[in-house]
């Protein structure tokens, strides 16, 4: 196999055993000016019937539906009106799941970053949430369903070729899910990573699946 389909392979496990392999991986996105990103928080989301905190729990929808497709496509949705968040389809053939990528450390393309971020305070936080990273990315709805394991596609991922050390990876409950989905611990991140966004539990239950 080519290494298009050895990645798209890897992608086919389930959510929460692709989500930590994720971290350390990297982001480019061809947006505009380069712009490239390390992987530092990820968090798990399964398929339908499987996870109460994940957009796919309960039904397919025109909103959800990248989830179902092959995996290795984006999946970006917005929330709260205002932010766009990124997620990598992962899952095995015939289900849904996403593993949605939180934070990251840019390594290229800085100015466009900050151009993208003025109000990030420090370079750490330019990536350092999901809605901040899918900005810094220049990531929009446009970018739905894109094919991420495409080398022409201008939002591409690569894997990295220096597994994390059990020693460097954690994990806990998810961030801002609520209802029976809140104790699921499959947020993974890097110790000591200064781009990892601070845990904060959901405001309220939601009705349906929560946000994220």
């Amino acid at each position: 196999m080519n290494g298009e389909s050895v990645l798209r392979a890897f992608l086919l496990g389930t959510p929460s055993e692709v989500a930590p392999r994720l971290l350390n991986a990297e982001l480019t996105s061809d947006l505009g000016p380069r712009v490239v990103l390390r992987v530092t928080e990820v968090e798990a989301y399964a398929g339908l019937g499987q996870d109460p905190g994940s957009h796919a729990h309960r039904r397919r929808t025109e909103r959800n539906s990248a989830m179902f497709g092959p995996p290795g496509r984006a999946y970006v949705y917005f929330t709260y009106g205002m932010h766009w968040c990124l997620n990598v389809v992962a899952h095995p053939e015939g289900e849904a799941g996403a593993v949605l990528i939180r934070a990251g450390e840019v390594v290229q393309g800085l100015a466009s970053a900050r151009s993208r971020r003025p109000a990030a305070r420090s370079d750490r936080d330019l990536a350092r949430g999901p809605a901040r990273l899918a900005s810094a990315l220049g990531v929009t709805g446009d970018q739905d369903g894109v094919d991420l394991l495409d080398p022409h596609s201008p939002l591409r991922l690569a894997l990295s070729t220096h597994p994390v050390e059990s020693s460097r990876l954690e994990f806990g409950p998810r961030t801002g899910v609520a209802g029976a989905g809140a104790p699921t611990p499959w947020r993974f991140w890097l110790a000591g990573e200064p781009t990892v966004s601070p845990h904060r539990p959901a405001r309220r239950p939601e009705a349906g699946a929560e946000r994220r």
